[in-house]
């Protein structure tokens, strides 16, 4: 199943840092928090990234077409113009990087990726939060319930908006703002069939507006309800809190060793 990863956005509340870089290349220690992303979903045996390009693409372009050199030891024998590597760490991952345009929104670079899925479900979040989801469950759960499409479900300290939830976890609809602590917002971590596409008319379509709303109308969106970590990187300040967290070693996304 292949993993869909929005990473074209402009990231202007974290503007120190993506005013040279796209939002997904910014550091956690001391790799991007895109590749963070992929090692997580790498561990449940999900290898084959669609990476959806915006704002400053060429350096996530860069990041892939240097990843080997700037991860192993090399040995330059220049009188034979020659490149030795060594010690090269192996992922099992193909990513295709696509140009979804700078401003696309959020469901139209799903619709530009569409001839990359085929008629296959497929894994979809953003390239700048992380959490300790089980890929296994969230997708055991998408395939047992047999909608369209599956959002992951967590509880934050509220600051953002939140889902409103019937008693079987089907998503009646969304409200701008929590109305206090307990409410359940979107954790950004998706399950999706292909059905989404027809749903979504062109670039100016936000994923998260009529899209979502309508399958959360016609009972087509369930909800995975995740309790354990989950953080995204919207300010500043969130990246501190990753970065303190990855520094303790034992960082709740860290599946992969």
């Amino acid at each position: 199943m292949k993993v869909v990863i929005l990473a074209g956005g402009l990231g202007t509340r974290i503007s120190e840092e993506t005013q040279v870089k796209p939002k997904p290349m910014v550091e956690i220690g001391t790799q991007p928090i895109l590749w963070h992303i992929m090692k997580l979903y790498s561990a449940y045996g999900f290898h084959d990234f669609i990476v959806c390009l915006g704002y400053m693409g060429h350096s996530i372009i860069d990041y892939f077409n240097h990843y080997v050199s700037n991860h192993s030891d090399i040995t330059f024998d220049l009188k034979r113009d020659e490149r030795i590597i060594h010690n090269h760490p192996i992922e099992p991952w193909r990513v295709t990087l696509v140009h979804t345009g700078k401003e696309t929104m959020t469901g139209g670079r799903i619709k530009r990726i569409q001839h990359y899925i085929g008629h296959e479900p497929f894994m979809l979040t953003y390239g700048d939060g992380l959490a300790d989801v089980n890929f296994d469950e969230l997708l055991r759960c998408h395939r047992d319930h047999g909608k369209i499409a599956t959002v992951t479900a967590t509880q934050p300290m509220g600051k953002y908006g939140s889902l409103s939830l019937a008693k079987d976890d089907r998503v009646k609809g969304f409200q701008e703002k929590p109305k206090g602590d307990g409410s359940w917002i979107s954790g950004g971590f998706f399950v999706m069939e292909p059905e989404i596409f027809d749903l979504i008319e062109g670039d100016q379509t936000i994923l998260e507006k009529e899209p979502l709303e309508k399958l959360a109308k016609s009972g087509q969106l369930m909800a995975y309800k995740h309790s354990g970590f989950w953080q995204s990187m919207d300010t500043l300040r969130d990246k501190q809190v990753l970065e303190e967290v990855w520094k303790t070693g034992k960082a709740p996304w860290r599946k992969w060793d």
